[in-house]
């Protein structure tokens, strides 16, 4: 467990060992609200304020390394999510990469936009110095 708290202190995560019925006081009310049935026997949790992507990530690598440590359910943006969830949602790409995308999404209509508007207004400009140089002629 020692190496478990340390790689979760090292990505800025939680970990809590607690007691059943304090955790489920705790929970009411909560987005955690959803897991209360699960806080039955040893009950641990990782608790990351950032990137959920991130807990998931550092809890399943620990997982593989220590076959003994279960998983049973974990709760992101509210939604309670078995194994299988939690699996699912460590294979996306971290918060800042998804921003990222995010924003590489917003820009490219804008961008399309300008250079469709900049291709006109060459368009237009060639037509004009044409003109300019047949009336010349």
């Amino acid at each position: 467990m020692m190496q478990m708290r340390r790689i979760l202190k090292e990505a800025e995560i939680e970990y809590r060992v607690v007691k059943n019925t304090l955790a489920k006081i705790a929970a009411q009310d909560t987005p955690v609200e959803v897991a209360r049935d699960e806080f039955v026997g040893p009950v641990g949790l990782a608790i990351g304020y950032d990137d959920p992507v991130l807990v998931a990530k550092k809890i399943l690598e620990y997982q593989k390394e220590k076959e003994d440590f279960e998983i049973r359910c974990g709760v992101i943006e509210g939604r309670l999510m078995d194994l299988d969830g939690i699996k699912a949602v460590s294979k996306l790409p971290s918060r800042e990469v998804q921003l990222a995308m995010l924003a590489g999404a917003m820009k490219a209509p804008a961008q399309k936009m300008a250079s469709a508007l900049q291709a006109t207004i060459r368009k237009l400009a060639y037509a004009l110095n044409a003109l300019k140089e047949k009336k010349e002629q």
